[in-house]
């Protein structure tokens, strides 16, 4: 479940705690626990509900100053049922304390070889994973669209494909571009590839 960057952050401090969507079916569970920009959120529970019947509180709860405004911007088919997610804060980003992890044993090295390695044999573009840690290590904190085309890639692909390495904790995203975290660091000063 996405969520934009101003509801992650009034999820974080508690002044948002509903979410409303249009889904064909319901597209998350209760327990179920995501990663947004301001931490992890895990959904409480998940209800469909009568739009007319958001109240304005309900809609203050979801981050909108009004139910009125709240019903206007619900995405998608009208005929689609709507659903009340309600979050819950539920922690720091793990990858944040992996990413200033440097302190790498010999098996940390060889782990993170074969994980790369396994993604680049799956990349139909074949092999990236070491070019696209070297061209950030040498190009912080340069637009995405700038780095994709660089490397003849479309901007999306190429964002997932970089959030694949700051889910190992070697990147960190910045408002504009990435950097190498310490970890991707430490790594690329290890690795025999």
């Amino acid at each position: 479940m996405l969520l934009p960057v101003k509801v992650a952050h009034g999820v974080r401090d508690g002044s948002v705690s509903l979410a409303y969507r249009r889904w064909r079916r319901q597209d998350v569970e209760p327990g179920r626990v995501f990663t947004t920009v301001a931490g992890l959120v895990r959904v409480e529970d998940v209800a469909v509900v009568d739009p007319a019947a958001i109240s304005d509180a309900d809609a203050v709860a979801a981050g909108w100053p009004d139910a009125d405004r709240l019903r206007a911007r619900l995405a998608g088919d009208e005929s689609l049922p709507t659903y009340r997610v309600r979050l819950a804060w539920a922690g720091e980003d793990p990858r944040i304390a992996l990413r200033e992890s440097v302190d790498l044993t010999d098996d940390d090295v060889a782990e993170l070889d074969r994980r790369l390695e396994r993604l680049d044999r799956a990349a139909a573009h074949g092999a990236w994973t070491l070019a696209y840690l070297r061209m950030i290590l040498e190009r912080p904190e340069v637009r995405a669209p700038d780095l994709a085309a660089s490397v003849g890639r479309e901007t999306a692909p190429f964002k997932i494909d970089v959030r694949k390495l700051k889910n190992l904790g070697l990147t960190i995203s910045h408002a504009v571009g990435y950097s190498i975290s310490p970890r991707g660091e430490a790594y690329l000063a290890r690795t025999r590839r």
